[in-house]
């Protein structure tokens, strides 16, 4: 039944824009670790701010990426085949950001906190700049043929809906840690977030905007939840002007939300397009599993799921305070006894 292959396309949507919306504030967050405070305790601030849920968040990714090699492994199978080079990349961004998380406590050298502080912005950027080429090229279309191959070498991804996605990402998130950090921190460090959050806000939103805008030329209707995002995207601004920082944070969600719901409503009933020829393209139906896999997974999802949530949404609740580097002890040197 193509009722359940529809369903199945809606929530992995739903599984990628709650990952931007989650690790979007981490990967923001990790971006500004060089440049948003020279003082150390103010950089163990940021770092701490994402330390309880930054791997939870993560969790999304997987899923999505899981969800769609189970539900869709023509689409899976076509998709990453052809991005191996940048989702090689994407990899590695996030496991340099995972081990700088780990290990940038691990000494006290300048050496080691800078090389540590700079492989997490850096992998953080290159992160958030490849997952959102992915998602561009994923709803714009692939050169493929009737194999679901993509012709034209290794680099036939990259163009200017790559770069479109990549600086949609990057700037999306950079936002969304600043607005972030206005809700985790406070006293200098919160203000200042809350000024960068305002000069970058509307600017930074272009990219976005502009990926979402192309959506209309598949459905005219689109220009309703495009319209929504870019109210939202200006109320935010509004909000934070006004220091009202937790409307502001949620607005910038609903930004997303209702961008990405135009992104993917314009590519339906296709799940990856072909730029070679539209009937190359990967559909709903021809990319999906068996209606027996698709129907046990959506009982398994819909017995798991609320549990996930709840446990995620607990762990949020538990760390709702705002940290200041008051909160954060003296750094020391651990005894070679004990170390051994």
């Amino acid at each position: 039944m193509e009722i359940l292959a529809t369903i199945w396309f809606v929530l992995i949507a739903v599984l990628w824009i709650g990952y931007l919306f989650l690790d979007g504030f981490d990967l923001g967050v990790g971006m500004l670790m060089p440049i948003f405070t020279k003082d150390e305790r103010g950089k163990r601030v940021l770092l701490n701010s994402i330390g309880p849920v930054w791997d939870g968040n993560e969790v999304w990714l997987i899923t999505a990426g899981g969800a769609m090699f189970a539900a869709f492994p023509h689409w899976y199978a076509s998709l990453f085949s052809a991005l191996y080079i940048p989702l090689t990349l994407a990899l590695l961004g996030l496991i340099f950001r995972a081990v700088a998380i780990e290990y940038r406590g691990k000494g006290n050298s300048q050496r080691w906190l800078n090389f540590w502080t700079w492989a997490m912005a850096i992998g953080s950027f290159v992160t958030a700049f490849l997952v959102g080429a992915l998602l561009v090229i994923t709803t714009t279309g692939l050169p493929l043929n009737e194999y679901g191959d993509m012709e034209g070498g290794a680099f036939a991804w990259f163009g200017w809906p790559a770069v479109l996605g990549g600086l949609a990402g990057v700037t999306f998130c950079f936002v969304h840690g600043l607005l972030f950090l206005t809700l985790k921190t406070d006293g200098e460090l919160r203000e200042k977030a809350r000024r960068w959050a305002t000069k970058a806000m509307l600017v930074c939103g272009v990219p976005m905007l502009i990926w979402f805008a192309l959506s209309i030329f598949s459905r005219t209707w689109l220009v309703i939840p495009v319209g929504i995002a870019l109210a939202a995207l200006i109320a935010g601004y509004v909000s934070i002007r006004a220091g009202a920082e937790k409307r502001a944070f949620f607005l910038h969600g609903l930004f997303l939300l209702a961008g990405m719901a135009s992104v993917f409503a314009s590519v339906y009933p296709n799940v990856l397009p072909s730029s070679l020829d539209p009937a190359f393209s990967l559909t709903v139906t021809t990319a999906s599993s068996s209606d027996y896999t698709l129907g046990v997974m959506l009982v398994v999802t819909v017995i798991f799921l609320p549990i996930v949530l709840g446990y995620q949404i607990y762990s949020y609740r538990q760390f709702l305070g705002r940290l200041t580097e008051s909160h954060i002890p003296d750094a020391h040197r651990v005894p070679v006894a004990i170390r051994s």
